[in-house]
């Protein structure tokens, strides 16, 4: 795969061009702001989708309307584009210089849950198209920071390392080439969408991550070119490992041979508890580090209360002591968020990424 050009050259030289000079700005959390337009079934449905899961609603072919759709936040792609790219161009005038497409949850088998599973390439597209859009015009009004689009790739509804029945530890319930299968549709959408790199992330089974490793390669060399690839793990609480059990350190090295763009971790907990797993990452990778921490521990309703003032403190130190190239907000970051990380961690050098020689 190392040996293949780049689909978009001149891309991928000012994500680097980037990186070499400043530490650069992901975007917040999505469904934290979708969660503010408070939208209904109807709402989630729009138009195109348009009725409730009863006999008496002609859905067409898009959607049988058995269950609902409400809390599919992937389906507002094409059922209210308009809350996705202004939740975009938010994070954009907060000064992200990454837009994530929102598409967590758009492959086949996290779309089963709402029977969805043939939109899952128009999704991805959409994904792609809408904050390609954004970028675009956003790069237009600032050409000396130009913007970039990540397609994501989250980690399904399933575990490949895991039994989900605690009474048959060897049984799964999805594949490896089920997986695969999935990320190849995914990704190719996303690419064909317009993404500038392709990011796996929230990984907390590193077998779900080498599904999408491996699709990936293939894709790429089916296309005969490749885009630069990002991977984010998952720490899952306070013991330092993911989910499948890995620390960061394993997890590393279990997803280097991808020669990432960058390696990093998300999600779970908040700035301060990860930072002796992205300190971990920093004195070992031969990739820039990433990281886009939660707004703290969630409280007893499930919400964040970590202010951007108090993050961004934090963070700062991350930058000053040189850990990181990327970083942005997760669970319960907002444009705020965004907009105080970006300014805490502007006075700071990037970390120098390892030399390969030197990460051995």
């Amino acid at each position: 795969m190392s040996n293949l050009p780049w689909l978009h050259p001149e891309r991928v030289a000012l994500i680097q061009k980037g990186l070499a000079k400043r530490i650069m700005i992901l975007d917040g959390g999505m469904g934290t702001m979708l969660q503010n337009h408070k939208l209904d079934e109807s709402g989630y449905r729009g138009e195109r989708f348009a009725g409730g899961n009863d006999s008496t609603h002609d859905h067409g072919h898009d959607h049988p309307g058995e269950c609902d759709l409400k809390g599919n936040n992937d389906l507002l792609l094409i059922s209210q584009p308009e809350i996705i790219q202004g939740v975009h161009q938010a994070y954009l005038e907060a000064g992200a210089d990454f837009i994530e497409t929102n598409t967590f949850n758009a492959t086949r088998v996290s779309q089963a849950d709402y029977h969805l599973e043939h939109l899952v390439p128009e999704l991805n597209r959409e994904g792609a198209r809408l904050a390609r859009e954004v970028c675009d015009a956003m790069t237009l009004k600032t050409p000396e920071k130009p913007r970039f689009v990540i397609g994501v790739l989250g980690p399904t509804s399933r575990t490949a390392s895991i039994s989900p029945d605690v009474n048959d530890p060897g049984f799964r319930n999805i594949s490896f080439e089920e997986l695969k299968a999935n990320y190849v549709e995914a990704a190719r959408a996303l690419i064909e969408g317009g993404a500038d790199t392709i990011m796996v992330e929230t990984i907390f089974d590193t077998l779900n991550a080498k599904a999408a490793l491996f699709a990936l390669s293939e894709l790429f060399d089916e296309l005969g070119a490749r885009v630069p690839v990002m991977i984010s793990g998952t720490i899952t609480d306070r013991s330092g490992r993911t989910l499948s059990g890995q620390t960061a350190e394993a997890f590393f090295y279990s997803v280097e041979h991808i020669q990432p763009l960058s390696v990093g971790l998300n999600c779970a907990l908040g700035a301060e508890d990860l930072r002796p797993h992205v300190a971990m990452l920093a004195r070992i990778a031969n990739a820039a580090v990433s990281t886009h921490p939660n707004a703290g521990l969630p409280n007893a309703f499930g919400e964040y209360d970590e202010s951007p003032e108090s993050m961004a403190a934090t963070i700062r130190d991350f930058a000053a002591d040189g850990l990181i190239n990327i970083v942005g907000g997760c669970c319960g970051t907002t444009p705020a968020h965004i907009a105080a990380i970006a300014a805490a961690v502007a006075p700071y050098a990037p970390r120098a990424p390892k030399s390969t020689a030197e990460a051995a």
